[in-house]
């Protein structure tokens, strides 16, 4: 039995789990999620606590089993607390700034380049060279974020470029001199 997918889990207050057949919604303070659970896997309600089942020892119940409990905890700790992942800007004239909702980067190329948020996330911008995206959705916001760092990903010699909060860029020596 997996580990993992065995685990129950627990319901907070202020939160609605809805278990329709193979659709799970789930409504917080934050807003409202829903997924749906592959066929084998079962899910049930039963006395504040979410049970994912599954019916046999095959390869693809197993591989699913841990997976979607915690899909579905994730979901509950968005609609609670939600998600952030921080992202900084490294490099001389690089920078960021906010446009109304979107926001502007600067990373060394001839024209800036905008970014607008898709629905359900949002960009706080702090200084010049740090961004938040924060939202409910764990997938969304981790795409997001990697898709921002993706316009200019950090470069080994002088870690110039787009890199998460705390990310570390290993650098390299450059050419050495005769």
């Amino acid at each position: 039995m997996s580990r993992i997918g065995r685990l129950p889990i627990s319901i907070p207050a202020g939160v609605d789990v809805t278990v329709d057949g193979s659709l799970i919604t789930v409504k917080g303070p934050k807003g409202e999620l829903s997924l749906v659970v592959a066929s084998p896997i079962e899910v049930k309600n039963e006395d504040g606590q979410l049970l994912v089942t599954r019916p046999d020892d095959e390869r693809e119940s197993r591989s699913l089993h841990g997976l979607t409990r915690t899909l579905i905890a994730n979901q509950i700790v968005g609609v609670t607390e939600g998600y952030k992942k921080g992202l900084e800007v490294v490099g001389t004239g690089y920078r960021v700034a906010a446009k109304g909702e979107s926001v502007e980067f600067a990373l060394g190329f001839s024209h800036s380049i905008t970014v607008t948020p898709p629905a359900g996330i949002s960009f706080t911008v702090e200084g010049n060279n740090k961004l938040t995206v924060s939202g409910i959705d764990k997938q969304a916001v981790g795409e997001v974020a990697a898709n921002i760092r993706k316009l200019r990903k950090p470069e080994p010699y002088k870690g110039k470029g787009v890199r998460y909060a705390g990310e570390v860029v290993r650098r390299k020596a450059g050419k050495s001199g005769k």
